[in-house]
């Protein structure tokens, strides 16, 4: 099997496959497309970089505040903060974030790996943003606690279905998974997991990335 650069004709070769017939099973494509490439070398190409809907150029200033988001909570999960970045791909993503966002958050004395401020000499680099970033715990918190919740719902859910149909051995459905950002915005909106009244936001979405 051939490795290294995929070379113009490999390209066209893939396009016009997919184009006429779906990339179906990554595993039986190269033969069938003419290709001396492994599955896995087929579908990477395809997904990050032959893609027709694949968006490229500079990220927008929303783009990267959404990423540094992403990243305290699902760390390098690069597939994950894809999904909520509409037609970036993680491979883009993560090399964005480790050649600008990564040496941009070191730079203002945050610690790109926990997303709190560097303490240097027993004193934090960078305090003034400090309570931006206590805000990433209150978030995990109110995370926790929404997830919870919705696990507390769900077991209600079908005991009551156990005692309507009488039904012995119903297995209560596991929550709904979070959409992270979706519940990030309801509870900035309405803060209902705190009592106080400062606006819930992620650690680094404050600061000015000019």
């Amino acid at each position: 099997l051939k490795k290294g650069p995929w070379t113009r004709e490999e390209d066209q070769k893939l396009l016009d496959y997919i184009q006429k017939h779906g990339h179906g099973s990554w595993r039986s494509l190269p033969s069938k497309a003419g290709l001396q490439r492994c599955g896995k070398s087929c579908r990477l190409r395809w997904t990050n970089y032959l893609r027709p809907d694949i968006k490229r150029g500079k990220f927008s200033t929303h783009e990267e505040k959404m990423i540094i988001r992403l990243h305290a909570l699902l760390g390098n999960r690069w597939s994950a903060i894809a999904a909520h970045l509409p037609k970036r791909t993680d491979n883009e993503i993560k090399n964005y974030w480790n050649t600008r966002l990564k040496k941009r958050l070191t730079r203002m004395g945050i610690d790109p790996a926990t997303h709190k401020p560097k303490i240097v000499n027993g004193h934090q680099s960078n305090p003034k943003h400090a309570a931006n970033i206590n805000h990433m715990a209150q978030w995990e918190t109110a995370r926790l606690e929404a997830e919870a919740r919705l696990a507390r719902e769900s077991k209600l859910r079908s005991c009551r279905l156990l005692n309507h149909n009488g039904i012995a051995h119903a297995q209560p459905q596991p929550p709904p998974c979070l959409d992270v950002l979706r519940v990030w915005r309801a509870t900035s909106a309405s803060n209902c997991f705190f009592n106080s009244p400062t606006t819930l936001e992620s650690p680094t979405s404050t600061l000015n990335f000019s």
